[in-house]
């Protein structure tokens, strides 16, 4: 009992250092979780997304890169988001001015990539901001991959099944809040 006395009173202290420091947007955040906290908010439920394995074994699904849809297969093995280069021209990446001095490692072969930084990419309700990204020379591979770069960044993904499932962090206010 005493120490739930203790937790509350750390939590009203903090939250009255952030009153007195008169941020709305971490008043706002510190009222929600305080809340969440003591059971009396509730928080939405975290974003998920299921992708059904598709024929060929492969967990394939159209994201949305910077605003635009293009195809996109799962793959655990890539550390990072890779695009096709006509991918990355589809959506209006500044590709003539890419420099391909990352040396990669595909199913096809060695080549050399160039990295980028991608400012939206979304599945479904999951979205994420400034993701690490590699660009393919052109013909290089035919397929997008979903890699590390963006799975690190959900709470957790696993399969059952035949069905890939992807969770996001639940957001505690209407801005996004990352750990």
């Amino acid at each position: 009992m005493t120490r739930i006395v203790l937790v509350l009173l750390m939590l009203l202290a903090t939250a009255g250092a952030v009153i007195a420091y008169g941020d709305p947007e971490q008043i706002v955040r510190a009222r929600d979780h305080i809340s969440h906290m003591l059971g009396s908010g509730s928080t939405p439920p975290a974003p998920a997304v299921q992708i059904t394995r598709g024929q060929g074994g492969e967990f394939a699904f159209r994201a949305k890169i910077n605003g635009v849809s293009a195809p996109m297969v799962i793959d655990t093995g890539a550390t990072s988001v890779v695009l096709t280069w006509e991918t990355a021209k589809a959506i209006g990446l500044p590709i003539e001015m890419l420099e391909y001095n990352v040396d990669l490692e595909t199913a096809g072969g060695h080549t050399k990539a160039a990295r980028l930084t991608l400012d939206r990419l979304a599945v479904g309700k999951l979205v994420e901001k400034s993701v690490p990204a590699l660009v393919v020379p052109r013909g290089q591979m035919r397929a997008n991959l979903l890699g590390m770069s963006f799975l690190d960044r959900l709470e957790s993904w696993g399969v059952r099944a035949d069905k890939l499932t992807l969770n996001g962090y639940p957001e505690l206010t209407s801005s996004s809040h990352r750990r």
